[in-house]
This record gives structure tokens, sequence and C-alpha cells, in this order.
């Protein structure tokens, strides 16, 4: 139980996942399409999908996968890139995501700040965030994943 219910629901961790990340990634229409829909046709599952910040009309795709399906989503990831000239794929092992998942995570920014001074009291080095008015979830090194749920139950007060 947590201390506050109506914001807090869930603190979980995922430790069976991989991350691939295709760097500069052309800006332009149908890009995520064309890649994600060739994962679904694979019918691999997606965990997490950020797209970083766009400089010069080139992005990063960076997303998650069931480590079971990592090496069929990397080949994937890797004729992409090769059709829409990316500069290469780099993939991810040994990463987990934590998460805080509750009603209040668009109603207060305490939230956030408590889970990110968690991380930071413990020296975890966060990879990617990932938000919805739900859920707050970072991936981070996977030895560090353990410790730091720990942490996050210590700053959210889990009884």
């Amino acid at each position: 139980m947590y201390k506050d219910e109506s914001l807090i629901r869930a603190i979980t961790l995922e430790d069976d996942i991989a991350k691939i990340t295709i760097p500069e990634v052309p800006d332009r229409p149908g890009i995520a399409f064309q890649l994600f829909s060739k994962i679904a046709e694979k019918d691999i599952r997606l965990e997490s999908i950020v797209q970083n910040v766009n400089r010069n009309n080139i992005n990063d795709i960076t997303f998650t996968v069931p480590i079971e399906h990592l090496q069929e989503a990397q080949m994937i990831s890797i004729e992409f890139a090769k059709e829409i000239d990316a500069a290469n794929v780099i993939c991810s092992l040994g990463i987990a995501r934590l998460s805080v998942i509750g009603a209040g995570m668009l109603t207060t920014s305490k939230i956030a700040a408590k889970f990110f001074k968690a991380l930071y009291e413990i020296g975890v080095n966060i990879q990617t965030i990932s938000t919805s008015e739900g859920k707050i979830s970072c991936i981070i090194d996977k030895e560090m994943a353990k410790p730091a749920l720990k942490q996050l139950y210590k700053e959210f007060e889990v009884q």
C-alpha cells in the first residue's frame, strides 16, 4: 500500500527487455510507420518508443522489445536503417525499465520529482524517459534495477 493511494497505484520493474536505437533517422512523414509496421508484421511487442530531439531534420528513434525478440527486431531495424540511410543500429542488453503508475502523473509534478530524486540519491543514470497521463518510466542499467526499485519503494513510502 502506498502512502497516498490516490496518486500512486504501482511501482514496476521489467528487466527482460532490450533497447534498440536507430540514430540519425530522417525527419519526414511516414518514417515511424515504415519501421513499426515492419515490426508489427512479425508480431513483436513494443514496450516503449521514444523519438528524440530533432536536430537539422534528423531524429533518433529508440524503442524496447522483449529480450526474446531482440534478434528479429535488430534485423528489421538494420534493414530499415539501410533503406533510409540512417547511421546505424545500436542494441543494448543489460537494461531495465522502472515505472511509477498512478492517476497523479498529470496533476502534479511532485511524483516526477520524487521518482527522479530517488534514482539520483543512489547514483542511477537514466538512459531514456517516457511519460503518459498514468505512468512515468525510465530505462536504466539492469545492475542498478533492484537497488533503484528499493529506493523508489522507500521514496514513495510503500508499506
